[in-house]
Order: C-alpha cells, then structure tokens, then sequence
C-alpha cells in the first residue's frame, strides 16, 4: 500500500454521513437520477437534431448543455454507484485524478455555455433583425470550440500538480467523488502553488462568467424596459425563463457551498455533501425537464413523438 516515502496509492470516499446503513437504499433514487440524466439530455439532443425548425444558435447551445450534463452525469457515477450500490469507497489514486479532472472540466463547461446561452439571448432580444447575421453556424462551432479547449487546457495541470504532492496519513475524502481542494488538503506537503492555482481557475471562469451573466440579464432587462408593448416585454422576458432556472440550478448550490466552506464551521458534513449532490447531480436531471415544460418548440416535438410511438404500438395490437 505505500512506497518508501509513505505515500499511499488510493483515497476512501464519503457517502451521506450517518446514513451508512441506508446507503443501499438511497442507490435507487441515485440510479433513477443518472437513468432520467441520459434519457432527458438523449432525449432533447434527439429532438433538435430530428427537427429542422430547432436548427437555430438557441438550441444549438441547448444541446452544447446537454452534453455538458450528461458529461458531468458520468464523470461523478462511477464512484457514487460504487459507494451506495456496491459499499466500495476505495478508489486509486490515478482514477481520482482523473475523475476529479473530467468532473471540474466539465463543470467550467457548464458555466462556459450558460454564459454564452445569456449572450445568445440578449442578441435575440437587442438586435433581432441581425441575430441570425451574428450567430452564424461557423460562429457557434467555434464557440463550442473555445469552450471546449477553455475547460480542458485550464484543468490540464491540476491532476498533474496533484500527482506531484506526498499522500499520508489521512486519506479521507469529504465527498463521493474526488474534487480538487478536497483532494489538495490531504496532500502532506505545502500546497500554497495548487492553492493559488485552484483559486485563479475558479475566479476566472465560474466566477467571471457569473459576472458576466449578471451583467448581460442586466443589458437584457434595460433593453426589454425600452419596448413599448407590454405584451412584447413578457414577451421577451419569456424567452429567458428557461435559461435563468438553469443557471439558479447550477450557480445556487455552487455558492452555497462556497459559503459553507469558508464561513460555515457549524454546518454539519451532510449538508456539505447534500449541496455538493445538489450542485452536480440536480441540473443534469432538471435542465431537459425545464426546457421542455418552458419551450413549446420541444414540447410539441415530443409529444409527437410519444403520439407516434402510441399509434403503432395501437396499428401493430389491431394487426
């Protein structure tokens, strides 16, 4: 288990502390999660590629968010399946390395596309006579594509400065999966550089794209106020209702736990965990959820879909 600097080869996970006895039972709704994660995200990536009225920059950037949520559904199920179905909370110290990489790469990419979505709509509500000039396909491929090489290159060096630092002593971690302060902390060594580092990724993408969003729903507000029908401003205001639920979704829990990690010495380790579930298990379950219910365009495609599905399945019993 340990080399001659003492430094172990593996971490031991966390699930909801003082439920140990019930974590068998808590892996059904966890599973019913992941199941309605993939099925929602397939689902509304399936919609907008089947219909052709759906190819438009909104949902392009909606399917850019589905596959960000069913990324972040794989990356952390590996290890909660493992600790609440299968009692296993031992994991090697490359796969947390990993793991931790994909989950926090896949998090900035979240926040990278609800930032660009907030962008999407203030150019559908300020300039809509130019909207589709400015949001051409090109233009959206290489949005997803500076996304893309963001969330990746600004985590690249995080499991490799982890994989530098001595692990002893204590090896256990405070969630059911591995994230890199949680993991950083156990490191018997000075971590002053990982610390610094971890802090710059943070401010520099969740925190400016939470900025950012702010001020864009701030011009979009400023702009809806200057239309003269007040049915066209609801109107408007419409049309964002989807996108501000996800970013509530994914940026509430986020600060929450922020809070309790540096202020919050009272809160108990559940609530910790609680918010962390909620930060990286809700959106990817409630995002198509939302979507579907706020959008008509989808909502009408789906419907079709099931009333199709309930028409044969009715022609194949009549036959």
């Amino acid at each position: 288990m340990t080399d001659s600097n003492n430094t172990y080869t593996s971490f031991f996970l966390t699930g909801l502390p003082g439920l140990e006895a019930m974590h068998a039972w808590l892996s059904i709704p966890l599973c019913a999660m992941y199941v309605a994660s993939l099925a929602g995200n397939s689902l509304i990536l399936w919609v907008v590629h089947s219909e052709p009225s759906l190819h438009q920059p909104m949902y392009y950037f909606l399917s850019m968010l589905a596959v960000t949520d069913l990324g972040l559904s794989a990356s952390t199920l590996p290890t909660m399946l493992a600790i609440y179905a299968l009692g296993l909370r031992e994991v090697a110290v490359g796969a947390c390395l990993a793991q931790l990489f994909f989950i926090h790469t896949f998090s900035i990419m979240e926040s990278s596309v609800l930032l660009t979505m907030a962008l999407d709509r203030f150019l559908a509500i300020s300039k809509p006579l130019r909207y589709g000039a400015i949001l051409t396909n090109p233009r959206i491929a290489w949005l997803g594509l500076a996304i893309l090489v963001r969330s990746i290159s600004l985590h690249v060096p995080a499991p490799i400065m982890l994989q530098q630092l001595p692990f002893c002593q204590n090896r256990l971690l405070s969630h059911s999966y591995c994230l890199h302060p949680d993991v950083m902390k156990l490191a018997c060594a000075d971590t002053h550089i990982n610390s610094a580092y971890g802090l710059f990724v943070v401010l520099s993408t969740l925190g400016l794209d939470s900025v950012l969003i702010v001020l864009s729903y701030g011009l979009i507000l400023y702009t809806v106020l200057s239309i003269a029908s007040r049915a066209e401003r609801l109107k408007a205001l419409n049309t964002c209702v989807s996108h501000i639920c996800s970013v509530l979704l994914f940026y509430t829990p986020m600060i929450g736990l922020s809070m309790i990690h540096r202020f919050g010495k009272w809160a108990s380790p559940c609530s910790r965990v609680l918010l962390s579930y909620l930060h990286f298990l809700t959106p990817p379950v409630l995002n198509p959820v939302v979507y579907t219910i706020k959008t008509k365009q989808i909502r009408l495609r789906m419907l079709r879909l099931f009333q199709k599905r309930g028409t044969g399945s009715s022609d194949t019993q009549g036959h």
